[in-house]
């Protein structure tokens, strides 16, 4: 009976995994378990250097989550101390030092959103700062002796950038050493993070061997989330990407607007849909008896859901078949006055539906700038006084008031 609850745990937790380094040490965890309910850790660090997450963020998070329900107790843990080095992983420069009252903002804000996804009975939320800073200058000198030089450019981004002549600061040598030095201090049992981060994570299991801690931990890797784009990763800088902290119709359009394609992939990483269940529904999608937006708009439901409530989701839904699919105005938007006539350009940029008016002048060339629901393709239009809807798009809306 246990062989077969550890089956079935072992093939959730592989969901969508890209590696698992000693999945015997991760089977023998899950069959403590489910044979003398011992529990076990899963460490996972956020160096909190942005105050938002985005749902790339969350894959991490929904894995934990699934460790949650077969005996693991998770280590939330926060990079407080390494936050103010930057993770050099995937950098080809060293990262601007953070303010520690921008990392504590920071740090709260991780917590506030991670409990929606994560059971807080489950989760223990530590810092790093904490065993970092009473290491001292011995307890750091004494883990710099730990790996040598040549085997830390070993790793492609540092190898990459010294072939190029650009600087590497020793900071960046000791982050992967001081996040190793967290597996060594929490005991951690298991550690997962994305793929880019296999070179920081390989180093908490060997850290655990040269600290004699007893244990090495096993390592799982998750891929990195494509955004709405399906190609590049989900990036805030990229603008391809949906943050936890959006509001609930913004969420819902986002998630609508992925390919067919590309759903299926966030079914996967992001759902808390069972594989068999998602299998049904893709069986359905491809025999005709599904239609993909329907599958599309229950994953929609079901994301924007976790993030704010089942009765904002339904609102979401209906707001936007009403605005799209009857292309009607939404009830509700940001409302903006400006005092005598207003160039057109400048006043997309004034409401935040463009960042710039040269971005401005684009989206009208391109159609994509109604005014009242109608389209405009003059770049110098001047808006005089009286009232307009601006619209950008399906999903971007401003109600403004000229005096």
């Amino acid at each position: 009976m246990s062989e077969q609850k550890i089956n079935d745990a072992l093939r959730e937790i592989r969901r969508g995994t890209a590696e698992i380094i000693d999945e015997v040490r991760l089977t023998a965890l899950l069959k403590a378990y489910f044979e003398k309910g011992e529990t076990y850790t899963v460490k996972a660090g956020f160096d909190p250097t942005a105050p938002d997450l985005h749902l790339g963020h969350t894959v991490l998070l929904q894995k934990l989550a699934t460790f949650q329900q077969y005996g693991g107790h998770i280590q939330f843990l926060i990079g407080d101390f390494t936050a103010q080095i930057g993770d050099p992983t995937g950098k080809n420069e060293t990262r601007k030092k953070l303010l520690p009252s921008q990392i504590e903002l920071n740090a709260q804000s991780y917590k506030t959103q991670v409990f929606k996804i994560l059971d807080p009975q489950k989760t223990t939320v530590v810092f790093n700062a904490q065993w970092i800073n009473q290491l001292g200058a011995a307890g750091m000198l004494e883990l710099t002796t730990t790996f040598n030089v040549a085997r830390m450019l070993e790793r492609d981004d540092f190898d990459k950038r010294h072939k190029a002549g650009i600087s590497i600061s020793i900071s960046e040598f000791i982050y992967p050493l001081l996040q190793g030095y967290d597996s060594v201090h929490l005991k951690s049992d298991i550690e997962i993070g994305g793929t880019d981060q296999k070179f920081n994570l390989l180093m908490g299991r060997h850290l655990q061997r040269a600290y004699e801690v007893g244990k090495e931990q096993a390592v799982l890797m998750m891929p990195i989330l494509e955004g709405l784009d399906g190609v590049q990763k989900m990036s805030k800088s990229l603008g391809n990407y949906i943050a936890v902290a959006d509001a609930p119709n913004d969420m819902y359009g986002k998630i609508l607007s992925v390919s067919d394609t590309l759903m299926w992939r966030y079914y996967e990483l992001l759902s808390s849909q069972t594989l068999d269940q998602i299998e049904a529904l893709k069986i359905g999608v491809e025999e005709g008896s599904l239609h993909p937006k329907k599958v599309k708009e229950a994953l929609a439901i079901e994301i924007t859901s976790r993030f704010h409530s089942e009765a904002e989701a339904q609102a979401a839904a209906e707001e936007f078949q009403r605005v799209h699919a009857q292309s009607e105005i939404p009830l509700e938007m940001e409302e903006f006055t400006f005092e005598g006539a207003i160039w057109i350009a400048k006043a997309l940029v004034d409401t935040n539906l463009t960042s710039s008016t040269s971005q401005a002048r684009r989206e009208i060339k391109q159609g994509s700038v109604k005014i009242n629901q109608d389209k405009i393709d003059d770049e110098q239009l001047q808006l005089e006084a009286g009232e307009y809807v601006l619209q950008i798009g399906k999903r971007k809306f401003a109600r403004i008031k000229v005096s």
